[in-house]
């Protein structure tokens, strides 16, 4: 659950089952006994990364997807990032949520959300 020291949100359940045999490099742990950044990512990837800090991770995703590897990333909705610029160079898809949405937990995202897409066909 989000806290006031933390920015880790576990998935809606509802996006989780549309990822269910997803890799996930970055699983909700506390005490991570993998670096998601530093090992190869499986063919088929989902991503929830941390909210505070996702531009390791969509450079990570990208570099993956030039290996032929499909990407689906949770983010942030903000055009006015690097990440959303360097996604929308990579080619990227974009799924729009049409409502904030409730995360794992009691509370729900203070902005909107989106699902990017890197197909691994670029």
């Amino acid at each position: 659950m989000k806290t006031k020291e933390s920015d880790q949100c576990p998935t809606p359940d509802w996006i989780m089952n549309m990822f269910k045999d997803f890799f996930d490099p970055c699983p909700l742990n506390p005490n991570p006994t993998i670096d998601g950044l530093a090992i190869d990512w499986k063919d088929k990837t989902y991503v929830n990364p941390p909210y505070s800090n996702p531009l390791p991770w969509v450079e990570k995703a990208i570099k993956e997807n030039k290996k032929g590897k499909y990407i689906v990333m949770l983010l942030r909705m903000d055009c006015s990032t690097k990440s959303f610029r360097l996604l929308m160079e990579a080619k990227a898809r974009i799924m729009f949520i049409n409502c904030r949405i409730k995360f794992s937990g009691k509370w729900f995202s203070p902005y909107p959300n989106a699902l990017f897409i890197l197909d691994g066909k670029n």
